[in-house]
């Protein structure tokens, strides 16, 4: 049984860190991108924003919506960038069909989690989320606090 390794943090592109606080994975996936020259050269230069990204279904294929690559200043004169523009994602059938099923079903979404490297392309990781209630959110924010105290207490008694 191969086990799934995560991506090399170096190799990351871009993160959503809004989704884990806003949603629960169920499944997480890889799944190609398919980008421009531009886009690409700009990738390299870190030039993207993922905080808003989710994914549509249309026709049977995955769409990756809200990923903004701004364009370079040295940009080719004869391409019209568009940083905004629905990038397809590429998933096995068999992944899209049994996505589309769950997708479906109420509560849940596909939202995109990290942008990464692999083998000298983009990868995109995305997962299917059911979105947190309110109250959830907060026992998040109630963690989050109390484990920045006990770090606090940690290092100033190590002082």
């Amino acid at each position: 049984m191969a086990t799934k390794k995560k991506p090399d943090p170096s190799s990351r592109i871009a993160d959503n860190k809004k989704a884990a606080f806003n949603y629960f994975f169920e499944e997480k996936f890889e799944a190609g991108v398919v980008l421009q020259g531009w886009e690409v050269k700009s990738l390299r230069e870190g030039k993207v924003q993922l905080t808003d990204g989710y994914v549509v279904v249309r026709d049977g294929e995955m769409y990756l919506i809200g990923l903004q690559i701004n364009p370079l200043n040295t940009a080719s004169s004869h391409v019209s960038p568009d940083s905004v523009r629905t990038k397809k994602l590429l998933l096995h059938k068999e992944e899209i069909r049994r996505l589309i099923g769950k997708v479906d079903q109420k509560g849940y979404t596909l939202v995109a989690l990290n942008l990464h490297w692999k083998n000298g392309k983009v990868k995109a990781e995305i997962a299917l989320a059911k979105g947190k209630a309110e109250h959830d959110k907060r026992d998040t924010i109630k963690d989050r606090e109390g484990k920045r105290e006990v770090e606090r207490a940690m290092k100033s008694r190590s002082r």
